[in-house]
């Protein structure tokens, strides 16, 4: 009885989307967890490598499940999965949708890491973006670049398009500095900073704001802009690169 009471006191419920999973032994898995109420976890599921296995597919990457687990001494035992929402199929059937998830779950992993203050926010934001990508709401390089401005901003970086991000001096401004934040004015562009277009930072402003209106009908010579200022954005905040990143196609 004392025991059962023990593994009972240990076993809790959250909702999850799979980042990341990798090998274990010989039939289990280590999963990275990013929970709506715990922040990241990683987890072990068990025998989840065998075809016999009792979580099927509801454990690979970007799938959404209500898991039961089990408190351990280092990593916590994954002992239930009810998938509730099966992004992962359509998300891999589409290499350009991949490759956005891959990055968009590496760039999650690493700004929950070490906050958990932002972690449930975190959470709806990369769940609502999977969502949109497994429907082919929009581009699949857009919905990214909107993940990647939002969850900075989710995590206390958030840029600016339009004010000075220095001064605060009203723009539009055509320079962008990703150390000072965003949109810089003539008197504190630091030199050498890139000089984007007044449509591109248009297309970065919408982006962020999701005003899709915008930017599902920008150029690709702006989107391709947009790209490069907003993995420059995210390298210099997160300080270190999404490698990720390097796999998506840009059109």
């Amino acid at each position: 009885m004392a025991a059962h009471s023990s593994f009972a006191a240990r076993t809790y419920r959250v909702d999850a989307v799979v980042l990341r999973t990798h090998k274990l032994g010989e039939a289990d898995r280590i999963i990275t967890l990013l929970t709506s109420d715990h922040g990241q976890i990683r987890a072990v599921a068990k025998g989840v490598r065998r075809t016999s296995s009792k979580f099927g597919g509801r454990l690979e990457p970007f799938m959404v499940s209500d898991l039961q687990l089990v408190a351990g001494r280092t990593l916590d035992i994954i002992s239930q999965a009810v998938t509730k929402s099966s992004y992962g199929q359509s998300i891999a059937a589409h290499y350009d949708r991949y490759t956005v998830a891959t990055a968009m779950a590496e760039t999650a992993e690493k700004l929950t890491d070490a906050d958990s203050e932002s972690a449930g926010a975190q959470y709806r934001l990369l769940v609502g973006a999977l969502a949109a990508l497994s429907r082919g709401d929009h581009a699949a390089e857009l919905i990214l670049d909107s993940y990647l401005l939002r969850s900075l901003a989710t995590a206390g970086w958030a840029p600016s398009f339009d004010a000075c991000a220095r001064c605060g001096a009203t723009g539009p401004h055509t320079a962008f500095s990703a150390a000072l934040g965003g949109a810089v004015c003539h008197d504190c562009r630091p030199p050498g900073s890139p000089s984007p277009s007044v449509e591109t930072m248009r297309l970065l402003a919408a982006l962020l704001s999701g005003d899709w209106a915008v930017a599902d009908v920008s150029e690709p010579a702006n989107r391709r802009e947009a790209a490069g200022l907003v993995a420059s954005f995210v390298q210099w905040h997160l300080e270190r690169n999404v490698r990720s990143l390097r796999l998506v196609e840009r059109n």
